[in-house]
């Protein structure tokens, strides 16, 4: 059995979720997908130009993870926009910054979720 993945946090969703190349029907285009962690990253370090140490540390994983995620999203995103193809963003394993999250076993939301601490009743 493999090990469950660890979620990712980022800031907020992704809020568009599709992109594609001008005056082509988006049902007549290829599509490449994008988890909202690899927009994350992107974000990250090429928006907010941070290093890949610190973008790591935001999104909650390792540096060798966030490395392999970025060079994921940007070959991804030279594909699409070399090749013509649409860009779609969903799906992923992450939380967003900042909102509670619910424990899988007691049931209770806190910050801390299933890793444990304390948290309110539901």
């Amino acid at each position: 059995m493999p090990r469950p993945r660890k979620y990712r946090m980022i800031q907020s969703e992704f809020g568009i979720s599709f992109f594609g190349p001008k005056g082509i029907p988006m049902h007549e285009l290829e599509m490449t997908a994008l988890s909202h962690e690899e927009v994350e990253a992107l974000r990250l370090t090429d928006l907010e130009g941070l290093y890949q140490e610190e973008a790591a540390q935001e999104m909650g994983v390792s540096r060798p993870t966030f490395g392999r995620t970025l060079i994921s999203a940007r070959r991804k995103l030279a594909d699409a926009l070399i090749n013509g193809k649409g860009l779609q963003v969903a799906g992923g394993s992450y939380m967003i910054a900042g909102h509670p999250v619910i424990c899988r076993h007691w049931h209770r939301r806190g910050r801390h979720g299933w890793r444990g601490g304390r948290g309110e009743r539901s």
